[in-house]
């Protein structure tokens, strides 16, 4: 059994979804610390020609705040001042009035937390991608916070009979292949392949959110190239 485990990110890269196809499961990590002016909600959207930060903002967190205790702001302006944002910089793109749907109906529901967002917005995109992974959350299992890094993310795997730990290339500074291999565990990352395709007239701008790769890519061709990635 393929088990991955990662922070929920507010529509992550590609990668991410290669990650989650490739897994028997996927882990949300949600009960650790939030760190302010990460990833978790924040990510980049293409602006003309250059990457655009996107944030969603969020109730100043208290120190050492857990990422599932961090509420999403309440100023509704604010939600669609970006929804407004990916209009303006995406309407032109060949498959607009596909994914804009998608991502105005993430937003009406009524979820306070940023994790539960970001979580909604991973779940909308798998289904639009056909990813049927199961996906669970650390708050809700395993009741194994005491345990940090590396050794919580091997508790997991044991706990869930997992024989294979796949991760992104973040990763490969943070665990080690024999601590993994003392708990018969295989420890492998996913490399995303070279993937560029056509954003209007200009150069390719990488490491996009996820939205960019869905503007301009065919439902088909995004899940073709969910397959598109190295084994490290």
């Amino acid at each position: 059994m393929k088990i991955a485990i990662m922070q929920p990110y507010l529509f992550p890269y590609l990668g991410y979804f290669q990650l989650i196809n490739y897994a028997d499961k996927f882990v949300i990590l949600d009960d650790v610390q939030f760190i302010n002016k990460g990833r978790i909600n924040r990510n980049y959207i293409l602006n003309a020609d250059k990457p655009l930060l996107f944030t969603i903002p969020v109730f100043k967190p208290e120190s050492r705040s857990l990422i599932t205790d961090v509420t999403v702001s309440e100023d509704t302006k604010l939600i669609k001042k970006f929804l407004k944002t990916v209009q303006i910089n995406y309407a032109k793109a060949p498959y607009f009035n596909d994914v804009f749907p998608l991502l105005k109906s993430i937003f009406s529901k009524e979820i306070k937390s940023i994790s539960g967002l970001a979580l909604s917005g991973i779940k909308t995109i798998n289904e639009y991608l056909n990813i049927s992974t199961d996906i669970v959350k650390t708050s809700s299992l395993y009741n194994n916070s005491n345990l940090k890094g590396e050794k919580r993310i091997i508790d997991i795997c044991k706990l869930e009979g997992a024989d294979e730990y796949v991760n992104l290339p973040g990763g490969m500074d943070l665990y080690s292949h024999a601590e993994f291999e003392k708990s018969g565990i295989s420890l492998k990352f996913i490399k995303i392949n070279n993937i560029k395709y056509k954003q209007f007239n200009n150069e390719f701008v990488s490491s996009l959110s996820v939205i960019d790769n869905l503007m301009f890519n065919s439902r088909t061709d995004v899940i073709s190239s969910l397959s598109e990635f190295e084994i490290l």
